[in-house]
């Protein structure tokens, strides 16, 4: 009889997805993950196929808890610029905590690609999410008048995207949220 799973799978890619966040895919071993999640290494095989299933396991753990926080920020925001500016700091705050470990995704990019093409569909789906929706955002506040119109508002979109990664990465080189804030002025800028 096969014996059933005595672990929480949620919690374990919870955790494993902060232990691959502050450690990164290549420096956590096998070994690291089973005794930081406190289960055995053939249940982690049996769980998540290996060490590979379980960092997508977290990547999209990752897409649905942060990314889709931060997907939340920019509908509830009352102005397209304050929505913006909004989602921008928050996601310097979290990449600069714990002396600045970063952005998973962005993490996962420096670090798993162009090898691992299923890591790259996984953080290609993200970025085109939060692209399309800072577009319509910029779509929207461009007929309201509240942007000027002299970018389209895809790559516009694209331009924040790409800011925002650099921003995430510059986040593990000085991780100072005052330092990287004002930065945040300057892009806004480019709203008109």
């Amino acid at each position: 009889m096969a014996r059933t799973r005595e672990f929480d799978t949620e919690a374990a890619v919870s955790r494993a997805m902060e232990l691959f966040w502050t450690r990164g895919y290549e420096a956590t071993s096998v070994r690291d993950l089973t005794q930081h999640l406190g289960i055995g290494q053939g249940s982690l095989y049996a769980a998540f196929g290996d060490k590979d299933g379980l960092y997508r396991a977290a990547l999209e753990r990752y897409r649905t808890t942060l990314a889709a926080a931060a997907l939340r920020s920019l509908e509830e925001g009352a102005d397209a610029r304050s929505a913006i500016r909004t989602l921008l700091v928050e996601r310097i705050r979290i990449a600069v905590e714990q002396d600045g470990r970063g952005c998973l995704v962005v993490n996962a990019a420096c670090e798993r690609l162009p090898e691992d093409s299923s890591v790259r569909r996984i953080v290609r789906d993200m970025q085109d999410a939060i692209r399309d929706a800072l577009t319509e955002v910029l779509r929207v506040a461009g007929e309201r008048g509240e942007i000027a119109a002299r970018h389209d508002p895809y790559t516009l979109a694209g331009f924040l995207v790409t800011f925002l990664n650099g921003l995430l990465v510059s986040s593990k080189i000085t991780p100072d949220l005052d330092a990287l804030e004002p930065l945040v002025e300057v892009a806004l800028a480019a709203l008109g």
